[in-house]
């Protein structure tokens, strides 16, 4: 099998899909790997890297489009890939294709197979791929509230750890999931109070057992979530329903019950957010001002972290990128249920429940054969 890893071409994203070792990996099992030139260096890794571990450095990326059999990315494809994509081939990678409906359509219309990373599940039900990249995301969550809290970047002017004598931030975190819970251990670590908040019971009470004196849980309803914002100098949008958009939770009318200059960063962006006045913005211009709230909307916050994130990223899909060129996607999606989860669209058809549900486009589940 021939693997190709193009690089990253979204804007400010510096993580890359394979180490060095995955090359390696892969080509002692007598498969080929192809490499962008320059593929690695937003990760610190340079072209000799990847040569040496035996892959084969290609300069112009439709050449590794064109005779690659599955292609391995981190980000989804963008406008200017669409045309490179080639019926039959594999693409793997992170897709949030509810919050993207040209894109889901694009990939509909080109006949390749896409795995989602973010909707693959493993035997304990959680999300192996989407894992380290939410725990990135989560913390990275506070780093940036933080810093658009200050004065010069339209914030309250509030240091979120407080002085003495000077009361610390309160910040105010919606789903108690991987992204919330590391965005609350990075805040209450500086000393700010926390609330979490979420529907699930019994993750309440989990966090409750693990979390210091600072952190507040709560059930998420909509009088606790009016509550939150109007206390609020930081709040950090953190739900997520697998594979489907992320439900509003915040909407416009609440924004006026927020102290003027406070931030939200909504993680739960990738999937179209779960504020209804975010909307997608980049590294570059990753903020914007809506009734006097700063919003910051970045769809590839891990993506600032290339290094920390690549090597977080690969870590855990390699092992599927292995047990893939073994014994390819439809053997893999027979022996493993939560491997078939991960198949969003099969050679122009809707094969994830959620996708298909958020655009009413027809479900096609895999074949018993292949799933």
């Amino acid at each position: 099998m021939i693997v190709g890893v193009p690089r990253e071409v979204k804007d400010d994203e510096y993580r890359v899909s394979m180490l060095p070792v995955g090359a390696e990996e892969l080509t002692a099992l007598g498969h080929e790997v192809l490499v962008e030139a320059g593929a690695g260096l937003g990760s610190g890794i340079v072209d000799s890297e990847y040569a040496a571990a035996g892959a084969t450095i290609v300069e112009d990326v439709r050449e590794i489009w064109a005779k690659s059999d599955l292609i391995i990315k981190v980000k989804e494809p963008m406008p200017k890939e669409w045309p490179l994509l080639r019926k039959g081939q594999v693409l793997f990678t992170y897709f949030h294709f509810a919050a993207d409906e040209k894109l889901t359509r694009a990939v509909l219309e080109s006949g390749i197979t896409a795995i989602a990373y973010e909707t693959l599940r493993d035997a304990r039900g959680s999300l192996p791929l989407l894992t380290p990249m939410s725990e990135v995301a989560g913390r990275m969550s506070i780093q940036e509230g933080a810093k658009y809290l200050e004065r010069p970047q339209e914030g309250r002017g509030i240091l979120l750890a407080g002085v003495p004598g000077v009361a610390p931030a309160e910040v105010a975190i919606l789903g108690g999931g991987i992204v919330g819970s590391n965005a609350a251990k990075v805040a209450a670590g500086l000393g700010a109070n926390v609330r979490i908040l979420d529907i699930n019971l019994d993750r309440l009470r989990y966090l409750d057992d693990i979390m210091p004196p600072n952190v507040t849980t709560l059930y998420s309803d909509r009088h606790t979530i009016r509550e939150s914002l109007e206390r609020a100098d930081l709040v950090v949008g953190a739900v997520l329903i697998t594979g489907a958009r992320a439900p509003r939770l915040v909407r416009r009318e609440d924004l006026p019950r927020m102290k003027h200059g406070a931030v939200i960063v909504d993680v739960a962006i990738d999937q179209g957010g779960c504020i209804e006045t975010s909307r997608p913005t980049t590294h570059r211009a990753p903020t914007y001002v809506v009734d006097e709230v700063v919003h910051y909307c970045v769809t590839n916050m891990p993506g600032a972290v290339g290094r920390t994130s690549t090597y977080a990223l690969c870590n855990v899909t390699l092992p599927y990128l292995l047990q893939v060129v073994k014994h390819g996607w439809k053997a893999c999606a027979a022996a493993d249920l939560g491997f078939a989860e991960g198949v969003n669209i099969d050679a122009g058809r809707v094969t994830n429940k959620a996708v298909a549900a958020t655009f009413g486009l027809p479900l096609a589940p895999l074949e018993p054969a292949s799933a």
